[in-house]
């Protein structure tokens, strides 16, 4: 049997002539067969192996099948346990079943082909119960590991929004306007000096695009691409308020691109 690790098996029977007969007919599915002739013994041996499966006899002396197999399900609840019993005590076995400490019970005598089978598959649903924890313990991990990095990812972001709120604040606060306008001629932010110097305090300037709110001579400033950029500012009114309107392109290696202009309000506001 070609197996990552071998099946190791405990056979629990205070009858040597069953534990032999059990050995014989397992032994040529490669088990690692350990045996006890009590539950004692069957005990000490469960602390000194790793064991996959365990099958023990019903009735044996001083300490019986169920009392032995309900103390493996105390200590070593992983390996699963078999009842073997040539006796019909159903209300034990029952008991036994429904309080878990059982995985199946058989009798003696046995068919060899379907005792050979019931072995197999216990050491599967064992194994496969196993890998089972395996994956969960796995798959915790993965989510604490997510959790982290979504935790990492929002305080990254609420710091962002904090230095975005201060920026806007910073913006909101300064004494000359500021309109941001994209490459389509659409203004993108505008402070509120903006919307006071421009006569749109009622209407929002976000959104509009700039030949439909602003005056022909401040949209010419973005339009016209061709201009000495250094020679953009203009000295303009706005009704008895004297302004100076700059301009500057924006433009980096991110692909942002428009045009940031700046109005400053003039000492000069004569009538």
């Amino acid at each position: 049997m070609n197996t990552e690790k071998q099946r190791t098996l405990l056979l629990v029977d205070d009858e040597e002539n069953i534990i032999s007969s059990l050995k014989r007919l397992l032994r040529r599915d490669g088990y690692n067969i350990l045996t006890a002739t009590s539950g004692q013994t069957a005990l000490q041996l469960l602390e000194q192996h790793e064991i996959g499966v365990i099958m023990s006899d019903m009735r044996m002396p001083e300490m019986s099948g169920v009392e032995f197999l309900s103390k493996v399900k105390e200590r070593f609840p992983g390996i699963v346990r078999i009842m073997l019993s040539g006796y019909s005590d159903l209300a034990s076995i029952t008991d036994s079943i429904n309080k878990g400490e059982i995985y199946k019970f058989l009798t003696k005598p046995w068919e060899d082909d379907l005792m050979r089978i019931n072995i197999r598959e216990a050491f599967e649903h064992t194994e496969l119960s196993k890998e089972n924890i395996r994956l969960t313990m796995e798959l915790k991990n993965i989510n604490k590991d997510l959790e982290g990095r979504v935790a990492d990812k929002t305080r990254e972001v609420e710091k962002n929004l904090h230095i975005v709120q201060i920026a806007q604040g910073i913006l909101e606060n300064l004494p000359v306007g500021v309109l941001c306008i994209g490459d389509d001629g659409v203004i993108a932010n505008a402070n509120s000096m903006a919307h006071r110097l421009l006569k749109n305090d009622k209407r929002s300037l976000l959104g509009e695009h700039i030949d439909e709110v602003l005056r022909a001579d401040v949209a010419g400033l973005v339009h016209d691409i061709n201009s000495d950029h250094a020679a953009d500012n203009k000295y303009l009114r706005f009704d008895k308020q004297a302004v100076i309107v700059g301009r500057c392109d924006l433009g980096n290696d991110n692909g942002i691109k428009g045009v940031l202009l700046v109005i400053t309000p003039s000492l000069e506001t004569n009538s």
